[in-house]
């Protein structure tokens, strides 16, 4: 069953981990512990008062923002529309908001997210995405336009997982999608493999009350099947198998991590986030204290471990300080809400949703220009 508890956990969450992890995304180990102490950073360092968010959680907000136009737009069409084609339009808002000042013009309002001035803030954007996007995001799986396997790929993609919760739509479909949505920018198969394995674990602990591992085991089952025959499906599988059996060993969490990678290339942030989150599957903050505090790209680890363990605990799960002061907190709490509701306006239908209509239809959300 839909769980609102559990979409907005899944935004919040990887927002967190972002927001915890931005911090010190470019700082080596010995100079976060020196900074900030024995644990590493445990809470977030503010700029005016404000938790700031990076690219990662940007990029995610424009996913959602895809999958919602293409639903509404076909239904009140009546028309079957191409989800990845809305998806790659709004990477192409994302890349205006960061290559134009605010306001932007929104000549064919796309999208009620280019209305929020904090979204033209650069917080570091990939440079594979931007220059993917650049040309115009055309990649596929069958056919890459890169050789990438960048971590812009898998930060992006929860909500493809998170959005299709008990809809008609098969696992593997949405899988896929997720890998698709990812090929857009990254081409190399350990660069989109992750992303539809992190939708599927998404969707099975979002759809289900299981444990994680029976969520990870699972993906990595089907999205082997998914890919069977893919030259690094076998590095992938191992290196998540990995990540299961280091979370149930006595070693330290950061000796596991090391064995597991830094995070900058996909299939290192899943398996970090995947360890992190069997290890402590019941205590979200410690979870994600020990997704960030590493070597490597700190807040797409943190943050993907967020989109996992929140769905899986839940928003109210979420520990207070995690959610005080965080940058778009209302505008990430929106999309989770309306990826939860879904539109529920049709064609001929007698429901009017006056501000779904501003938001989908209209694009002025949630100013009028």
């Amino acid at each position: 069953m839909r769980d609102v508890n559990k979409f907005r956990g899944c935004l919040i969450g990887g927002a967190a981990g972002d927001a915890l992890g931005y911090t010190v995304e470019f700082m080596r180990e010995e100079s976060i512990f020196s900074r900030f102490g024995k644990k590493g950073i445990t809470g977030y360092s503010l700029s005016n008062g404000t938790a700031q968010i990076s690219d990662d959680t940007q990029m995610t907000l424009f996913t959602a923002n895809g999958l919602l136009l293409c639903t509404t737009r076909a239904m009140m069409k009546g028309l079957r529309l191409s989800y990845i084609d809305f998806i790659r339009d709004m990477y192409k808002c994302w890349y205006r908001t960061q290559t134009g000042g605010f306001p932007t013009k929104n000549e064919y309002k796309r999208s009620w997210l280019l209305n929020v001035p904090a979204l033209y803030d650069r917080r570091a954007p990939g440079n594979t995405c931007m220059s993917a996007i650049a040309a115009g995001a055309e990649g596929t799986v069958d056919k890459p336009i890169n050789d990438s396997k960048g971590c812009g790929g898998i930060m992006r993609a929860a909500p493809i997982g998170l959005y299709f919760t008990d809809m008609e739509m098969e696992l593997t479909q949405s899988d896929m999608l997720a890998a698709d949505s990812a090929a857009l920018t990254h081409g190399h198969e350990l660069g989109f493999i992750p992303a539809a394995a992190l939708a599927h674990i998404v969707r099975l602990v979002s759809e289900n009350d299981i444990p994680l591992t029976e969520a990870v085991n699972d993906a990595v089952r089907s999205i082997g099947e998914l890919f069977d025959g893919a030259e690094h499906i076998g590095y992938f599988t191992e290196l998540i198998g990995r990540a299961v059996k280091l979370a149930g060993s006595d070693i330290s969490d950061l000796d596991a991590i090391h064995q597991l990678g830094e995070g900058w290339v996909a299939e290192e942030t899943l398996a970090i986030a995947v360890f992190c989150a069997l290890r402590y599957e019941q205590d979200f903050e410690q979870a994600l204290i020990v997704s960030v505090n590493h070597n490597g790209d700190s807040d797409s680890t943190g943050a993907v471990l967020g989109n996992i363990l929140g769905t899986h605990l839940g928003f109210e799960k979420i520990p207070q300080r995690f959610k005080d002061g965080l940058e778009l907190y209302d505008t990430i709490i929106e999309i989770a809400d309306d990826l939860y509701n879904d539109c529920q306006m049709s064609e001929f239908g007698k429901v009017f949703d006056p501000v779904w209509d501003r938001k989908y239809i209209r694009g002025v959300y949630p100013f009028m220009r």
